[in-house]
């Protein structure tokens, strides 16, 4: 796909993290970015992030709810209203949850489903007719969790399984009419996806019952995962790269780390490599 003013991409959840930085980077690119946002009072950080960059020219917000297909089909009928046209989407907004069934309840699994899961496949299903008379692509932003189950991160881990499952399904039907699809798996990302969580650690360990160990493990694990994680930058170049790149793969990690983590799932045929690593975590 070229890179001209006249390519348009729409990205969802822009306000923070690696969509800001996708935002920002794929206007750098020379496409026309519609930055969509659930809120949005919360873009001033992104127009301040694009004014920097000097790419405010290229760069339109506007309001979309990924669990809303009133808003979803407002904002793209606006998109091919106002440029003619949609060479892409990223969807790239999501909720984390930290917590285990059991304690929990089926409440946090819905919700996370709901943004993580059935956001992205109500955006996809009402692009995909602007993207076949484009020739455009699907990118969508999932996580290494959503190849390799995580503990405490069942209904995160879940609604980025089945993401993975209904795009690489989705893949081979889609490109029968010229429309590509792409998914970005990034490991950990120092970014406000963690702390829009905001995780009262003691009463997450008060709550846990007889799981309280294990979870005061993994959080102890987990924040140190963080402290090297890469940037929201660095993350958005691999979405930057699935937009430009003439003929990307399905699957693209962010890093590294990222691609040797989701090896070790990929290679394993019984399971137990995955749950020899994951048992650490919470030891």
């Amino acid at each position: 796909m070229g890179t001209t003013n006249n390519n348009t991409v729409l990205i969802t959840g822009t306000s923070s993290g690696i969509g800001l930085a996708a935002a920002v980077d794929a206007a750098r690119a020379g496409w026309r970015t519609v930055a969509t946002m659930r809120d949005t009072g919360r873009a001033d950080a992104l127009l301040a992030a694009a004014a920097e960059a000097g790419v405010v020219d290229l760069l339109q917000v506007k309001q979309l709810d990924v669990t809303d297909p009133a808003s979803v089909a407002k904002c793209l009928d606006e998109v091919v209203a106002e440029h003619g046209r949609l060479d892409a989407v990223v969807n790239n907004a999501g909720a984390g949850f930290l917590g285990t069934v059991e304690q929990n309840g089926m409440d946090p699994v819905r919700a996370a489903m709901e943004v993580n899961y059935f956001g992205v496949v109500e955006v996809t299903r009402a692009a995909l007719p602007h993207l076949r008379a484009s020739g455009g692509r699907v990118i969508t932003v999932t996580s290494v969790g959503g190849v390799v189950g995580q503990p405490f991160n069942e209904a995160y881990c879940a609604a980025k399984f089945a993401v993975e499952g209904f795009m690489e399904s989705l893949a081979p039907v889609a490109a029968t009419t010229g429309v590509g699809v792409v998914l970005v798996e990034p490991g950990a990302v120092a970014s406000e996806f963690v702390a829009s969580q905001q995780l009262d650690v003691p009463a997450l360990l008060t709550a846990a019952g007889p799981y309280a160990p294990a979870l005061e493990a993994y959080i102890n694990r987990a924040r140190k995962s963080f402290d090297n994680a890469q940037t929201s930058a660095e993350a958005a170049a691999a979405v930057t790269g699935a937009l430009t790149a003439e003929r990307p793969p399905l699957r693209i990690q962010t890093s590294d780390w990222a691609r040797d983590f989701v090896a070790t799932k990929l290679t394993d045929l019984d399971g137990s490599a995955v749950q020899s690593l994951t048992t650490t975590w919470v030891r």
